[in-house]
Formats: structure tokens, C-alpha cells, sequence
């Protein structure tokens, strides 16, 4: 099964321009991997002033680390939890803006720690070899809402 950009806006909460993620390349219960070109387009609806500032890469990579999430949960069968980016670590950006980067990106994101509550994500957005981003997140798990039952809550 091709994991494309309909699948992944299917299954996170970015919808629209804002789902910016055009396929999952590989994913296993560690890691994932996926690419985009969506920094190419002249309407990216995180460009301000005429540029799309490097700082917008950690939202490339929080798109796959909630890809991530999806997958492990559909594989799992476990309980669907929204997650919330709560931090940033150790953010090196390594161009100013992505105006000039004309290849594909690629989006890596590294599971290092999770548990009920959430998750640490080490992650790498690339050029080819050219290393554009890279960091760590955290992410906080939020239960959805249980199905009705009839009883009151």
C-alpha cells in the first residue's frame, strides 16, 4: 500500500495547504520517512513576507512525527491520541529559508523515548545529503474522547 499524500491527510489532523507532506518513503516502529515538495509552492500557507523561513522545517518534521503516531496506532490497534507538540531541543537550522532549496525534502524523524503520556523525536530534514534541519521534539498525548456509552459522565 502506497502511503501518499491523501493517506496522510487522512489520517492527522493538517488539512488543506497545511497538510504538507507528500509520501511516506518507509516507516517501521522506530522511524519514519517521508518527502515533500510542498516548500516549492509560491501559496505555502506558512510563508510570511515574501519567505518561507527555515523554522517552518520543524512543522515538516511534527507532520511526520504525527504520521508516525498514526501508524503505530493502526498497527497497534491501540486507542486513537491526538498529540501536541509541547517542545523543541536542540534546533539547528542550517539555511535561512527554503526559497532556494529546489529538490524534494526529505523528512526523517527517530522515535527515542514514549510512553502513555508522550514522546521524544530526534529529527534530521534534508536535501540530498545537504542537511538543512535537525533537533529534537517532544510530543504530548491528549486520550480522544470516548465513544457515547449513555451513561453520564
Amino acid at each position: 500500500m502506497r502511503l501518499d499524500h491523501d493517506w496522510i491527510a487522512a489520517h492527522i489532523p493538517h488539512q488543506g495547504r497545511m497538510c504538507l507532506l507528500d509520501e511516506v518513503r518507509f516507516w517501521n516502529e522506530a522511524s519514519i520517512e517521508c518527502v515533500s515538495a510542498t516548500h516549492r509552492a509560491p501559496d505555502h500557507p506558512l510563508r510570511a513576507h515574501g519567505r518561507l523561513g527555515s523554522a517552518c522545517l520543524l512543522e515538516y518534521a511534527a507532520q511526520a512525527m504525527a504520521v508516525h503516531g498514526a501508524l503505530l496506532q493502526r498497527s497497534s490497534a491501540r486507542v486513537a491520541t491526538a498529540g501536541l507538540l509541547v517542545s523543541a531541543r536542540a534546533l539547528e537550522l542550517w539555511v535561512a529559508d527554503l526559497d532556494g532549496i529546489a529538490g524534494e525534502l526529505l523528512i526523517r524523524a527517530e522515535r527515542q523515548h514514549a510512553d502513555d503520556s508522550g514522546a521524544l523525536y530526534g529529527f534530521r530534514v534534508s536535501e540530498g545529503d545537504r542537511l538543512l534541519a535537525q533537533g529534537r521534539a517532544g510530543v504530548r498525548f491528549e486520550a480522544s474522547a470516548p465513544a457515547a456509552s449513555g451513561l453520564p459522565p
